[in-house]
């Protein structure tokens, strides 16, 4: 088991850039894909962006596509989201994801597994 601790939200303006980071303690972090999803007041919690076990494939949500990058930094346990162009309707609780079992990947509309405790991202307009 690890745990997991979102770093980087905070109060952005519309159009600017954050990126978030999700420490993990373990020492097979890179044995697991990652995830992260996001949930505002009143709101279901929603995927948001997931990375596989090798890195090697992303994939994200299409509210999110060609403005928000997944990534991962197995020397430091560390997986990234980094976050461009981002609008009011963004902000939200971000939380990350670790799946259940290694070597799968993130299931985007029913996750299990490990979450951390959220970090708090505001995009005012």
């Amino acid at each position: 088991q690890v745990q997991l601790v979102e770093s980087g939200g905070g109060l952005v303006q519309a159009g600017g850039s954050l990126r978030l980071s999700c420490a993990a303690s373990g020492r097979t972090f890179s044995n697991y894909a990652m995830g992260w999803f996001r949930q505002a007041p009143g709101k279901e919690r929603e995927f948001v962006a997931a990375i596989s076990w090798s890195g090697g494939s992303t994939y994200g949500a299409d509210s999110v596509k060609g403005r928000f990058t997944i990534s991962r930094d197995n020397a430091k346990n560390t997986v990234y989201l980094q976050m461009n162009s981002l609008k009011p309707e963004d902000t939200a609780v971000y939380y990350c994801n670790k799946p259940p079992h290694p070597y799968t990947e993130v299931d985007r509309t029913r996750p299990f597994g490990s979450w951390g405790q959220g970090t708090q991202v505001t995009v005012s307009s």
